[in-house]
C-alpha cells in the first residue's frame, strides 16, 4: 500500500475471512472485501472490521473505477480464471492493483504442493515474471508500471528482495487513470 500514498479506498477480491481487508482498514483505507463464499463472509463479519459484499472475482458487482485500488492476495492461486479476475480488478480500480501470490519458484510452494492437502493440489502457482505478464495483459494500455518483490525468505533479517525465489510475491501495478 505504501506505493500508493494517495489511495483512500480499496476492494479486496476473494477476501476469505477478511484478514487483509481488516489489515488495510487498519492502515486507514476505506476497505471493502468481496468473496463468493457465504461461510467465509459469515466468518469475516463475525471477526468484525470493514464492509463485505457477496460476489465473484470473475464478475464483480461493482461499477467501473469505483475504488482507488483493487487487491488480490492469495486469490489468483484459487480462482477458476485468473486472467478474468485480474481484468475485473483493473476495471474497478482507478489507480492500481496490489497482488500477492505464492511463488512457484520457491521452496514454500514446493512444500505446499507436496503437502498432500487438497487445497494445495488444486492451487495454481505463478512465478514473478509470468505473474507480471498476466497483470500487464489484464491492464493493456492502462498499465504504467509493474514492480514486485518476494518475501518469506528463509534468511535471518531479510524481509524482501527483488529476486525470484522468495516464498511470496508482492506486486504493485500502477494504472493510467486517464485511459
Amino acid at each position: 500500500m505504501d506505493r500508493f500514498p494517495a489511495a483512500r479506498c480499496v476492494v479486496e477480491l476473494s477476501c476469505g475471512t477478511g484478514h487483509f481487508t481488516r489489515w488495510m482498514a487498519g492502515r486507514g483505507l476505506d476497505a471493502v472485501g468481496v468473496d463468493i463464499s457465504v461461510p467465509m463472509l459469515d466468518e469475516a463479519l463475525r471477526l468484525g472490521g470493514p464492509r463485505y459484499l457477496a460476489g465473484d472475482a470473475a464478475s464483480l458487482p461493482i461499477r467501473d473505477r469505483a475504488f482507488d485500488l483493487a487487491a488480490l492476495i492469495a486469490t489468483l492461486e484459487f480462482v477458476a480464471d485468473p486472467a478474468r479476475a485480474l481484468a475485473q480488478a483493473v476495471r474497478v480500480a482507478r489507480r492500481g492493483l496490489v497482488v500477492g501470490a505464492l511463488n512457484r519458484c520457491s521452496l514454500l510452494a514446493l512444500r505446499r504442493r507436496l503437502s498432500g492437502k487438497a487445497m494445495w493440489q488444486c492451487a495454481r502457482f505463478f512465478g514473478p515474471w509470468a505473474l507480471a505478464r498476466m497483470v500487464r495483459a489484464a491492464a493493456g494500455p492502462r498499465v504504467r508500471q509493474v514492480v514486485w518483490r518476494t518475501t518469506l525468505w528463509p534468511l535471518p533479517g531479510v524481509r524482501h528482495l527483488p529476486l525470484p525465489w522468495g516464498g511470496f510475491i508482492g506486486m504493485a501495478m500502477h494504472l493510467d487513470e486517464e485511459l
